[in-house]
């Protein structure tokens, strides 16, 4: 069983489009703001990862005035802490300002909290748990035309993965779609390798998970976790 290569990632337009949402690429410039209303702010809070890598990314913004207002600066007013470690702000011209935490990826699954505090005593606290995105059935490295079932682990009962499966042709798009998957099954059918041309295989998988913060002001909030991992193996008649 081979796991996807660093060096395989590049080049795939899923990725980059990911790692630039993460980022929160923008074509207009944001400036920076030292005014900070808690009542007026939008929670923009995201996780990413991916197998390959050792570290999660946990990236906070508060956009003032609503989704896409500028990211500003809580540092005149308050504070903001991860699991009670104070976060330190920075900016750039195109983001605005962020705070950031890079964190071990296989220590973070379980329960953490976000507080944003200043002010007359104000805090908003964001509870949230975190599971790691896992494929737990081993795929051998070379593979028939077979029905291919797979179990993951760290999804919900009922969950979405976009699955996207290369194969070496300049003329075969490949797959690419999001399945349900109920209770971390998913199934790769005949017919979807029929669809792939023998020989090397690259087999992709993205969770992409949007939903409300439980915490907000009248602005509200929302959470982005995405997760990516894949395997490679080869396809045989």
């Amino acid at each position: 069983m081979y796991r996807l290569k660093e060096n395989n990632w590049k080049g795939i337009f899923l990725i980059g489009a990911t790692a630039c949402l993460l980022a929160g690429c923008s074509g207009k410039d944001k400036s920076a703001s030292t005014s900070f209303d808690p009542e007026n702010i939008f929670f923009d809070y995201k996780i990413s990862g991916r197998e390959t890598d050792d570290n999660l990314t946990v990236l906070l913004q508060f956009r003032d005035g609503g989704e896409e207002g500028d990211a500003i600066s809580v540092a005149e007013w308050g504070k903001v802490t991860l699991d009670g470690e104070i976060l330190a702000g920075d900016s750039t011209k195109r983001t605005g300002f962020f705070y950031e935490a890079h964190k071990p990826a296989a220590n973070f699954s379980g329960k953490h909290i976000i507080t944003l505090a200043g002010g007359d005593n104000e805090e908003y606290k964001e509870d949230f748990t975190f599971e790691r995105v896992e494929l737990i059935t081993p795929i051998p490295d070379t593979l028939t035309r077979d029905e291919l079932v797979l179990e993951f682990q760290g999804l919900e009962p009922e969950d979405y993965l976009r699955v996207l499966i290369l194969d070496t042709s300049i003329v075969n798009d490949g797959i690419n779609r999001v399945d349900t998957l109920k209770n971390g099954r998913l199934i790769i059918t005949k017919e979807d390798f029929e669809n792939l041309d023998s020989g090397p295989i690259q087999l992709l998988f993205f969770r992409e998970l949007e939903k409300p913060t439980k915490t907000s002001t009248n602005r509200g909030g929302r959470w982005l976790i995405t997760y990516s991992l894949g395997r490679e193996f080869f396809l045989k008649d």
